[in-house]
């Protein structure tokens, strides 16, 4: 079944009560982070708080994603060996702009990985792309490793790099948005959009989360366990959308038990991308937990 990366959201890793029990909001994935929200003088802290709930906590299904510090900084190398010896799922590089920053980050997880007896390409890696070079390069280095499931736009360094800021109809990132997916696409990994920083502005959030949808991203990250069921509930195929793809799927089947080359349903033609589409909308319905096959 696939996975669902409709949520990813953002904890301190600072923080023992949200690091502990993030799991409780039942987002896809949990990123715990050791970079932009942790102070300098609680790297070493935060790194050992989440080492020990890697190691402890009982999270589930949750996929678990930890956001490292950059490695020309003094605390990368540490929390790369750190946390793939405690199990995590995913290391997340914040500001990549080139495909050597995935592969020299590889290099590390591999040496702790055969250092702790891990095996080897069982971390998976994630790239956050905050610059104009990032968006630049974006399908090198989508396509730079086996290990990268997934892109993910950062975009409060980005629209600082270009000089403007952030706005409600979100047109300042359309070229990068547009970039990441077209790369994601091209090299069969996730892309994930960015944080919605207005946690009251509900509307605002949801209208940019339709936005995204729209563009192709898998999902959103989140910064408030409240701007989670909002997005599940628009990545979630409808009842309607999931009779429709059932009876595409059905009338596939039945064209092809009876040799016809032609597909058609309720007078309209029904192509190979008709059908991959409702394919896809009746596994994520699936992994959703709203349909199952034969149902």
């Amino acid at each position: 079944m696939e996975r669902l990366r409709r949520t990813m959201m953002f904890v301190p890793g600072s923080n023992p009560g949200m690091v502990k029990e993030a799991y409780i909001y039942k987002a896809d994935c949990i990123m715990f982070d050791l970079e932009d929200a942790v102070a300098l003088s609680e790297k070493d802290s935060a790194r050992f708080l989440v080492y020990n709930a890697l190691k402890s906590v009982d999270y589930g299904s949750t996929e678990l994603v930890v956001r490292i510090n950059a490695l020309d900084t003094p605390y990368g190398r540490e929390d790369i060996e750190a946390m793939v010896r405690a199990g995590v799922h995913v290391i997340r590089l914040p500001k990549t702009e080139k495909k050597e920053d995935i592969l020299e980050v590889e290099r590390e997880i591999e040496k702790v990985e055969k250092s702790c007896g891990r095996e080897v390409g069982s971390t998976k890696m994630m790239a956050a792309i905050e610059s104009p070079l990032g968006i630049i390069n974006a399908y090198d280095i989508a396509s730079s490793s086996s290990r990268l499931i997934a892109m993910a736009l950062g975009a409060e360094d980005f629209v600082t790099n270009m000089k403007t800021r952030r706005y409600p109809n979100g047109q300042e990132l359309f070229a990068a948005r547009s970039q990441i997916i077209l790369a994601a696409r091209a090299a069969g990994i996730y892309a994930i959009d960015t944080v919605y920083t207005e946690v009251d502005n509900e509307q605002g959030f949801r209208e940019e989360v339709e936005l995204i949808k729209q563009l192709g991203f898998d999902g959103k990250s989140v910064i408030n366990p409240r701007q989670i069921k909002p997005v599940h509930e628009i990545y979630t195929p409808s009842d309607k959308e999931i009779k429709k793809s059932v009876d595409i799927i059905r009338a596939a089947r039945e064209a092809e038990e009876r040799g016809l080359g032609v597909i058609a349903l309720n007078g309209k033609m029904i192509d190979k991308p008709i059908i991959d589409r409702a394919e896809r909308l009746l596994q994520l319905a699936e992994a959703a937990g709203v349909y199952k096959e034969g149902i």
